[in-house]
Protein backbone atom coordinates (compact mmCIF):
# COMPACT_ATOMS: atom_id res chain seq x y z
CA UNK A 1 0.00 0.00 0.00
CA UNK A 2 1.31 3.42 -1.01
CA UNK A 3 0.15 6.77 0.40
CA UNK A 4 0.52 9.74 -1.95
CA UNK A 5 -0.20 13.39 -1.16
CA UNK A 6 -1.68 15.24 -4.13
CA UNK A 7 -2.80 18.34 -2.17
CA UNK A 8 -2.52 19.43 1.47
CA UNK A 9 -6.16 18.34 1.89
CA UNK A 10 -6.01 15.16 -0.23
CA UNK A 11 -4.15 11.89 0.35
CA UNK A 12 -4.50 8.92 -2.00
CA UNK A 13 -3.78 5.38 -0.84
CA UNK A 14 -3.03 2.87 -3.62
CA UNK A 15 -3.68 -0.79 -2.84
CA UNK A 16 -1.26 -3.55 -3.82
CA UNK A 17 -4.23 -5.32 -5.47
CA UNK A 18 -5.31 -3.94 -8.86
CA UNK A 19 -3.84 -0.56 -7.76
CA UNK A 20 -7.29 0.20 -6.32
CA UNK A 21 -7.32 3.75 -4.95
CA UNK A 22 -8.73 5.14 -1.73
CA UNK A 23 -8.85 8.92 -1.26
CA UNK A 24 -8.98 10.87 2.00
CA UNK A 25 -10.11 14.48 1.78
CA UNK A 26 -10.43 16.99 4.62
CA UNK A 27 -11.82 20.46 5.27
CA UNK A 28 -11.24 21.83 8.75
CA UNK A 29 -12.12 19.21 11.37
CA UNK A 30 -14.09 16.99 9.01
CA UNK A 31 -13.10 14.51 6.34
CA UNK A 32 -14.38 11.84 3.98
CA UNK A 33 -12.81 8.60 2.86
CA UNK A 34 -13.73 7.73 -0.74
CA UNK A 35 -13.44 4.09 -1.89
CA UNK A 36 -11.05 1.63 -0.24
CA UNK A 37 -7.91 -0.50 -0.46
CA UNK A 38 -8.42 -4.25 -0.68
CA UNK A 39 -6.11 -6.31 1.53
CA UNK A 40 -6.82 -6.89 5.25
CA UNK A 41 -3.46 -5.51 6.37
CA UNK A 42 -4.04 -2.35 4.29
CA UNK A 43 -7.46 -1.82 5.83
CA UNK A 44 -6.10 -2.48 9.31
CA UNK A 45 -3.32 0.08 8.82
CA UNK A 46 -5.57 2.71 7.22
CA UNK A 47 -6.96 4.40 10.39
CA UNK A 48 -3.46 4.85 11.81
CA UNK A 49 -2.06 6.18 8.53
CA UNK A 50 -4.83 8.77 8.27
CA UNK A 51 -4.62 9.75 11.92
CA UNK A 52 -0.88 10.29 11.65
CA UNK A 53 -1.39 12.41 8.53
CA UNK A 54 -4.09 14.47 10.28
CA UNK A 55 -7.02 13.30 8.17
CA UNK A 56 -10.26 12.79 10.16
CA UNK A 57 -12.86 10.35 8.84
CA UNK A 58 -16.35 11.76 9.39
CA UNK A 59 -17.94 9.45 6.83
CA UNK A 60 -17.37 7.13 3.89
CA UNK A 61 -18.23 7.63 0.23
CA UNK A 62 -17.98 5.15 -2.63
CA UNK A 63 -17.72 5.90 -6.34
CA UNK A 64 -19.80 2.82 -7.30
CA UNK A 65 -21.03 -0.46 -5.86
CA UNK A 66 -18.32 -2.89 -7.02
CA UNK A 67 -17.10 -4.83 -3.98
CA UNK A 68 -13.46 -3.71 -4.15
CA UNK A 69 -14.56 -0.09 -3.56
CA UNK A 70 -16.88 -0.87 -0.62
CA UNK A 71 -14.38 -2.07 1.98
CA UNK A 72 -14.08 1.17 3.96
CA UNK A 73 -16.59 -0.30 6.41
CA UNK A 74 -13.98 -2.94 7.36
CA UNK A 75 -11.62 -0.16 8.49
CA UNK A 76 -14.32 2.15 9.89
CA UNK A 77 -17.24 -0.16 10.79
CA UNK A 78 -19.34 2.51 12.50
CA UNK A 79 -19.03 5.23 9.85
CA UNK A 80 -21.92 6.38 7.67
CA UNK A 81 -21.62 5.20 4.06
CA UNK A 82 -22.86 7.40 1.22
CA UNK A 83 -23.11 6.69 -2.49
CA UNK A 84 -25.07 7.75 -5.55
CA UNK A 85 -28.75 6.82 -5.47
CA UNK A 86 -28.01 4.57 -8.45
CA UNK A 87 -25.44 2.68 -6.35
CA UNK A 88 -27.81 2.42 -3.38
CA UNK A 89 -30.46 1.00 -5.72
CA UNK A 90 -27.96 -1.51 -7.11
CA UNK A 91 -26.97 -2.66 -3.62
CA UNK A 92 -30.63 -3.07 -2.68
CA UNK A 93 -31.36 -5.02 -5.87
CA UNK A 94 -28.33 -7.29 -5.37
CA UNK A 95 -28.44 -8.10 -1.63
CA UNK A 96 -25.21 -9.67 -0.37
CA UNK A 97 -23.70 -9.71 -3.89
CA UNK A 98 -20.72 -7.63 -2.75
CA UNK A 99 -20.15 -9.91 0.24
CA UNK A 100 -20.28 -13.00 -2.00
CA UNK A 101 -17.81 -11.48 -4.46
CA UNK A 102 -15.47 -10.57 -1.59
CA UNK A 103 -15.74 -14.09 -0.21
CA UNK A 104 -14.88 -15.59 -3.63
CA UNK A 105 -11.83 -13.33 -3.90
CA UNK A 106 -10.67 -14.23 -0.40
CA UNK A 107 -11.15 -17.96 -0.99
CA UNK A 108 -9.24 -17.80 -4.28
CA UNK A 109 -6.29 -16.01 -2.66
CA UNK A 110 -6.43 -17.76 0.77
CA UNK A 111 -7.16 -14.49 2.56
CA UNK A 112 -8.64 -14.35 6.03
CA UNK A 113 -10.41 -11.27 7.40
CA UNK A 114 -11.20 -10.50 11.03
CA UNK A 115 -14.83 -9.55 10.29
CA UNK A 116 -17.45 -9.65 7.58
CA UNK A 117 -18.43 -6.69 5.41
CA UNK A 118 -21.44 -4.82 6.77
CA UNK A 119 -23.35 -2.57 4.39
CA UNK A 120 -26.43 -1.74 6.45
CA UNK A 121 -27.66 1.83 6.43
CA UNK A 122 -26.23 2.92 3.09
CA UNK A 123 -27.34 6.46 2.26
CA UNK A 124 -28.24 7.19 -1.36
CA UNK A 125 -27.21 10.70 -2.45
CA UNK A 126 -28.83 12.74 -5.25
CA UNK A 127 -26.53 12.86 -8.27
CA UNK A 128 -25.93 15.38 -9.72
CA UNK A 129 -25.72 17.11 -6.37
CA UNK A 130 -23.36 18.05 -3.60
CA UNK A 131 -22.21 17.06 -0.13
CA UNK A 132 -20.98 19.62 2.38
CA UNK A 133 -17.66 19.15 4.14
CA UNK A 134 -16.52 21.37 6.98
CA UNK A 135 -18.01 24.82 7.37
CA UNK A 136 -17.41 26.16 3.86
CA UNK A 137 -16.54 23.42 1.37
CA UNK A 138 -18.70 21.15 -0.77
CA UNK A 139 -17.99 18.10 -2.88
CA UNK A 140 -19.76 18.14 -6.26
CA UNK A 141 -21.19 14.78 -7.35
CA UNK A 142 -21.48 13.94 -11.06
CA UNK A 143 -23.16 10.91 -12.70
CA UNK A 144 -20.66 8.26 -13.80
CA UNK A 145 -22.40 5.21 -15.26
CA UNK A 146 -21.07 3.09 -18.10
CA UNK A 147 -18.43 0.94 -16.44
CA UNK A 148 -21.38 -0.34 -14.40
CA UNK A 149 -25.02 0.70 -14.24
CA UNK A 150 -24.30 3.05 -11.33
CA UNK A 151 -21.75 5.47 -10.00
CA UNK A 152 -20.57 8.98 -9.40
CA UNK A 153 -17.46 11.08 -9.87
CA UNK A 154 -16.47 13.49 -7.09
CA UNK A 155 -15.10 16.97 -7.79
CA UNK A 156 -13.38 18.92 -4.98
CA UNK A 157 -13.17 22.49 -6.28
CA UNK A 158 -11.00 23.94 -3.49
CA UNK A 159 -8.33 21.32 -4.14
CA UNK A 160 -9.00 21.02 -7.90
CA UNK A 161 -9.04 17.25 -7.50
CA UNK A 162 -11.29 14.89 -9.46
CA UNK A 163 -12.03 11.38 -8.16
CA UNK A 164 -13.52 9.65 -11.16
CA UNK A 165 -14.12 6.06 -10.10
CA UNK A 166 -13.28 3.35 -12.62
CA UNK A 167 -12.53 5.73 -15.49
CA UNK A 168 -9.30 7.22 -16.92
CA UNK A 169 -7.13 4.42 -15.55
CA UNK A 170 -3.48 4.33 -16.64
CA UNK A 171 -3.37 0.57 -15.98
CA UNK A 172 -6.77 -0.65 -17.22
CA UNK A 173 -8.69 -0.19 -20.45
CA UNK A 174 -12.35 0.84 -20.28
CA UNK A 175 -14.24 -2.15 -18.83
CA UNK A 176 -17.90 -2.83 -19.61
CA UNK A 177 -18.98 -4.74 -16.51
CA UNK A 178 -22.43 -6.36 -16.19
CA UNK A 179 -24.97 -3.55 -16.28
CA UNK A 180 -22.50 -1.26 -18.00
CA UNK A 181 -22.99 0.35 -21.38
CA UNK A 182 -20.65 1.62 -24.08
CA UNK A 183 -22.94 4.57 -24.80
CA UNK A 184 -23.22 5.49 -21.10
CA UNK A 185 -19.44 5.15 -20.75
CA UNK A 186 -18.91 7.63 -23.59
CA UNK A 187 -21.45 9.98 -22.01
CA UNK A 188 -19.52 9.85 -18.73
CA UNK A 189 -16.22 10.60 -20.47
CA UNK A 190 -17.89 13.59 -22.13
CA UNK A 191 -19.04 14.86 -18.72
CA UNK A 192 -15.61 14.32 -17.20
CA UNK A 193 -13.74 16.18 -19.95
CA UNK A 194 -14.36 19.75 -18.66
CA UNK A 195 -13.58 18.65 -15.09
CA UNK A 196 -10.29 17.16 -16.24
CA UNK A 197 -9.44 20.48 -17.89
CA UNK A 198 -10.00 22.26 -14.55
CA UNK A 199 -8.26 19.69 -12.39
CA UNK A 200 -4.72 19.63 -11.09
CA UNK A 201 -5.01 16.02 -9.90
CA UNK A 202 -7.19 13.22 -11.22
CA UNK A 203 -7.62 10.05 -9.13
CA UNK A 204 -8.76 7.00 -11.12
CA UNK A 205 -10.27 3.97 -9.46
CA UNK A 206 -7.24 1.92 -10.44
CA UNK A 207 -3.77 3.39 -10.83
CA UNK A 208 -1.75 6.26 -9.41
CA UNK A 209 -3.10 9.83 -9.54
CA UNK A 210 -2.68 11.70 -12.81
CA UNK A 211 -1.98 15.27 -13.80
CA UNK A 212 -4.20 17.10 -16.26
CA UNK A 213 -2.14 16.31 -19.36
CA UNK A 214 -1.92 12.58 -18.62
CA UNK A 215 -5.66 12.35 -17.85
CA UNK A 216 -6.57 14.26 -21.02
CA UNK A 217 -4.46 11.88 -23.08
CA UNK A 218 -6.11 8.85 -21.48
CA UNK A 219 -9.56 10.33 -22.01
CA UNK A 220 -8.87 10.77 -25.73
CA UNK A 221 -7.47 7.23 -25.98
CA UNK A 222 -10.46 5.77 -24.18
CA UNK A 223 -12.96 7.59 -26.40
CA UNK A 224 -11.10 6.34 -29.48
CA UNK A 225 -11.03 2.78 -28.12
CA UNK A 226 -14.75 2.71 -27.30
CA UNK A 227 -15.75 4.16 -30.66
CA UNK A 228 -13.57 1.59 -32.38
CA UNK A 229 -15.08 -1.16 -30.20
CA UNK A 230 -18.55 -0.05 -31.28
CA UNK A 231 -17.61 -0.44 -34.93
CA UNK A 232 -15.01 -3.20 -35.01
CA UNK A 233 -15.70 -5.33 -31.93
CA UNK A 234 -12.84 -7.68 -31.07
CA UNK A 235 -10.76 -6.19 -33.91
CA UNK A 236 -10.62 -2.81 -32.17
CA UNK A 237 -7.05 -1.88 -31.16
CA UNK A 238 -6.25 -1.49 -27.48
CA UNK A 239 -5.02 1.88 -26.18
CA UNK A 240 -1.23 2.34 -26.26
CA UNK A 241 0.53 1.23 -23.08
CA UNK A 242 -2.41 -0.96 -22.00
CA UNK A 243 -1.88 -3.97 -24.24
CA UNK A 244 -1.07 -6.56 -21.60
CA UNK A 245 -2.45 -10.08 -21.45
CA UNK A 246 -4.97 -9.05 -18.76
CA UNK A 247 -6.16 -6.08 -20.81
CA UNK A 248 -6.60 -8.29 -23.89
CA UNK A 249 -8.78 -10.53 -21.72
CA UNK A 250 -10.89 -7.54 -20.63
CA UNK A 251 -11.09 -6.43 -24.26
CA UNK A 252 -12.48 -9.83 -25.28
CA UNK A 253 -15.14 -9.53 -22.57
CA UNK A 254 -15.95 -6.00 -23.77
CA UNK A 255 -16.41 -7.26 -27.32
CA UNK A 256 -18.68 -10.06 -26.12
CA UNK A 257 -20.75 -7.67 -24.01
CA UNK A 258 -21.01 -5.25 -26.91
CA UNK A 259 -22.08 -7.91 -29.40
CA UNK A 260 -24.86 -8.99 -27.02
CA UNK A 261 -26.43 -5.50 -27.13
CA UNK A 262 -28.83 -4.88 -30.04
CA UNK A 263 -27.51 -2.15 -32.32
CA UNK A 264 -29.51 1.04 -32.56
CA UNK A 265 -31.57 1.35 -35.74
Amino acid sequence: MRALSVHPDVVVVVSAVWQTTCTAVRAGEEGFLIDSPVLPEELEALPGVLEQAGFPVSGLLVSHADWDHLLGRLAFPHSALGCAQSSAARLAAEPAAAQRALRRFDEEHYIERPRGLGLAGVQGLPVPGGVGLGEQQELALHPAAGHTSDGMAVWMPWTRTLICGDYLSPVEIPMLSPGGSLEAYLDTLERLAPLVEEAEAIVPGHGAPLDRDAASRLLSEDVEYLRSLAGSGIAAPLPPGRRTHEQRRIHAENATARSAVPKRS
